[in-house]
């Protein structure tokens, strides 16, 4: 299937010049579209040069090769490009949202999170999706008139809802908020612009969810394997990547390992992009959709793996949790990690006077708000956390 020549501007695809516009009123650019100048915003941003330094499974001195949040997201923008490019999408606005979905995590990952969200149980909690929101609507300060971003209503929704509605049409938490409510920062958004958190995202938002899961699942394999976690002959245990090792090996039967697994990693996200695609042409022809609205009041998400492709997912996914991401290595990393930010946390809650001048300004009494604390804490890199840890406390753990 040819997927680079893509086709005509779908009439459900999301348009720059009908966007709902930003929340502070801005003159048009004379080169740029809306979502094109929301893609620049982001790789422009404070926040998206961090990246480089902040943990997607490896810590950041583990090794050169490894990824890290930064690259994650170039190669999910470059699938996302790749999916709306055939689908016919806005390809400037999938590429926002993909450069854009890692920016509220904090050091070390998911670990990072963890401790986080426990740190602030109490207050208000933390959810790196709301602390996205957070980054792009109010911590980065870069312009005069404005603090944020002033992202398009169409790319803060698409960052907020990608995986699909927070909310019921009455306004109740659903999904993975079921239970707890809505974040903090998303909530207390919703009072400023509404998001229209009760719909399904853009077809574009979910053309950056799915191409998240995409870029996952292969580069995760790459990495495991870099890393010794597990072996060629192990991931040919599962089915997909099994065949696709087959069939490369039938090619190329003395094909050294390292070209191997760029092979295979390149198939898998081919055959990957390909079923997306045709199931998502599929389930598009079973609809009448005549707007981006249209998408939203869907009732369902549009784009995705057909069910054999699902099925494959989810076995690659369970291949490797147990495998990478509860290795022992990197678990005994990972609790270490938490304790980290743990202890960082503590401090800066009992001590303000050893955060920087400007995120301690303010602390009447001494005190400082816990949700800042934990932007702080959220915005640093693997290493500056580390860096920060060494100076406060007599020991570090070297995370290796």
């Amino acid at each position: 299937m040819a997927i680079e020549a893509g086709c005509a501007r779908a009439v459900y695809a999301a348009d720059p010049g009908r966007s709902r516009g930003r929340l502070h009123a801005e003159p048009p650019s004379a080169t740029r579209n809306a979502f094109r100048r929301d893609c620049d915003r982001v790789i422009h941003a404070t926040a998206f040069r961090r990246l480089q330094y902040k943990t997607q499974v490896f810590v950041f001195h583990e090794g050169d090769h490894y990824r890290t949040r930064l690259t994650h997201s170039l190669e999910v923008a470059q699938i996302a490009r790749a999916l709306a490019r055939a689908l016919g999408l806005d390809e400037d606005l999938s590429e926002a949202l993909a450069l854009a979905h890692d920016l509220g995590h904090p050091p070390f990952g998911h670990a990072g999170e963890r401790a986080l969200a426990g740190c602030m149980g109490k207050h208000g909690g933390f959810d790196h999706n709301a602390q996205t929101l957070r980054i792009v609507t109010e911590l980065e300060r870069r312009y005069p008139d404005f603090d944020g971003l002033n992202l398009t209503w169409e790319t803060l929704e698409g960052i907020v809802k990608h995986n699909g509605p927070l909310t019921g049409r009455d306004g109740s938490p659903a999904g993975r908020y079921r239970e707890d409510g809505l974040p903090e920062g998303i909530r207390l958004y919703g009072a400023v612009q509404d998001l229209d958190l009760w719909s399904y995202p853009s077809a574009e938002a979910q053309v950056a969810a799915i191409a998240d899961d995409i870029a996952y699942d292969a580069h995760d394999i790459d990495d495991g394997l870099r890393a010794a976690l597990f072996s060629v002959d192990d991931i040919a245990a599962v089915p997909l990547a099994g065949g696709i090792i087959t069939t490369i090996r039938s090619q190329y039967p003395r094909l050294e390992t390292e070209r191997l697994v760029h092979e295979l990693v390149r198939r898998l996200i081919g055959q990957m992009i390909e079923d997306v695609i045709a199931e998502t042409r599929r389930r598009l022809a079973q609809t009448a959709l005549r707007s981006a609205d249209d998408v939203r009041r869907a009732g369902q998400t549009l784009v995705g793996f057909s069910p054999a492709m699902a099925e494959a997912d989810a076995a690659i996914k369970g291949f490797l949790y147990p495998r990478m991401y509860r290795h022992s290595r990197i678990a005994r990393i990972m609790v270490e990690a938490e304790g980290v930010v743990r202890d960082l946390f503590e401090r800066y809650r009992s001590k303000p006077s050893d955060l920087p001048s400007e995120w301690a300004a303010g602390a009447g009494g001494g005190q400082v708000s816990m949700r800042k604390i934990a932007d702080f804490i959220a915005g640093m890199t693997d290493r500056y956390a580390l860096i920060e840890h060494a100076r406060l406390f007599p020991e570090t753990p070297e995370l290796r």
